[in-house]
């Protein structure tokens, strides 16, 4: 008997998965057969998504609520595909694009051929986009720069008794830890300010 899993990707622990929850319940996912990863989708090292590729049979359905939650990287993405659909023999289903559906056409070749075709522009698509955004921060930033916009936190003001806790220090009368508790910064901010 065939099954139906869900795949769910949230790139960190902060971020929330009740979005795609939810959709995999509306496609009538069995919440036991949704398999959750929360990392980055850089790689395929993800623990759930491997447990889930060990137990995908031939005539199973994946589905997953975007194509990104598969990976971010335009051929892993793309040889995941073709693992899933052509040695796995199953089918794929991404709900936010109806045209990623393999199941009802997994005999039919032309339907194979146009899902395979729109997950290749779509996936070349999204790489591209992310390469721009990628670019434009860079820019951006070096722009910013360029005008004298400092990026980070800015610098710690020094207490009004710093010289004198330096003096001390310096004396060693006080150590880096001691100095550091006088003026309510850690010790390695004070070896900082004492030039160490």
């Amino acid at each position: 008997m065939a099954n139906t899993y869900g795949y769910v990707r949230v790139s960190s622990r902060e971020q929330n998965e009740d979005r795609q929850l939810i959709a995999m319940r509306d496609f009538g996912v069995q919440g036991s057969s949704i398999f959750l990863d929360k990392q980055s989708g850089k790689d395929f090292e993800r623990p759930a998504y491997r447990r889930l590729m060990k137990r995908l049979r031939p005539g199973d359905t994946l589905v997953v609520k975007s194509i990104d939650r598969l990976g971010r990287d335009y051929g892993e993405i793309l040889e995941q595909w073709r693992i899933i659909t052509k040695e796995k023999r199953a089918a794929i289903v991404v709900i936010d694009i109806p045209l990623l559906d393999t199941r009802q056409k997994e005999r039919d070749l032309t339907g194979v051929f146009i899902a395979d075709l729109v997950l290749q522009i779509l996936s070349y698509v999204a790489q591209t986009e992310r390469e721009m955004i990628r670019q434009r921060q860079a820019e951006g930033i070096a722009a910013a720069k360029a005008h004298g916009v400092r990026f980070g936190r800015p610098p710690m003001e020094r207490p009004e008794v710093f010289s004198e806790v330096l003096a001390a220090w310096q004396r060693g009368e006080v150590s880096a830890r001691e100095a550091g508790r006088i003026l309510g910064i850690s010790y390695k901010t004070f070896q900082v300010w004492a030039g160490q």
